[in-house]
């Protein structure tokens, strides 16, 4: 028995209240009420753009921790998330794709070779069985394989072992690419063929010799 195989947020400001505005003279009440709300306005609207003497450093360092707080956590969900993607074969570095496409190749041609010489093998040939590779999806790769096949010749029948060795040779060379061993596997049967050979013609000429003694 020999072996054929494969090489391997923005937060809002915060605003103070305003005095109340001062009694108008009579005879102006519309004119200054006019301009009591006009610097109203203006009030209000000078207070609302700075933040209030005493919380601005307080609201400034709570904001800022509720930030980082909230940077964090999204931080760690995405890792959570990029985690579980890489374990079902997604987000994949160029590298890792790579890789992952080189793995998918070999798988491809070292089972297509391992199945050329089973088919071509046939009854002489055994199960084919695999070496593996993990690739970065998680999932596993065929690198390497070998096919059983049967190399002895059939006792005391020379035709029969040249029949077999042919389709043993048949077997060993039948990948688009044999190995180094299928070919030392594809010599071995030329071999035994050829010894069978010799068999049947020295068997013929002894039989040849005796039907002369006989004649």
């Amino acid at each position: 028995m020999n072996v054929l195989s494969s090489v391997p947020p923005i937060f809002p400001s915060t605003g103070g209240a305003l005095p109340p505005v001062g009694a108008v003279p009579p005879g102006q009440q519309s004119t200054s009420g006019r301009t009591a709300a006009a610097g109203e306005t203006a009030t209000e609207a000078n207070t609302r753009s700075a933040p209030a003497v005493g919380q601005s450093a307080g609201n400034n360092d709570a904001n800022r921790a509720t930030e980082q707080s909230s940077g964090r956590q999204r931080d760690e969900s995405r890792q959570g998330e990029n985690a579980s993607q890489r374990n079902n074969g997604q987000n994949l570095t160029p590298d890792q794709l790579k890789e992952l496409t080189e793995l998918k190749a070999r798988d491809r041609e070292v089972r297509a070779h391992e199945q050329a010489h089973q088919s071509v093998g046939g009854q002489y040939a055994g199960a084919m069985s695999f070496t593996y590779e993990r690739g970065p999806d998680g999932a596993q790769y065929a690198v390497g394989g070998e096919v059983s096949i049967d190399v002895s010749p059939v006792e005391g029948d020379p035709q029969a072992t040249i029949e077999k060795m042919r389709v043993v040779r048949a077997a060993a060379m039948a990948p688009a690419q044999p190995s180094a061993q299928d070919r030392a596997v594809a010599a071995r049967a030329m071999q035994t063929m050829l010894q069978a050979q010799a068999e049947m013609a020295a068997g013929e000429d002894e039989r040849e010799g005796a039907l002369s003694v006989f004649a």
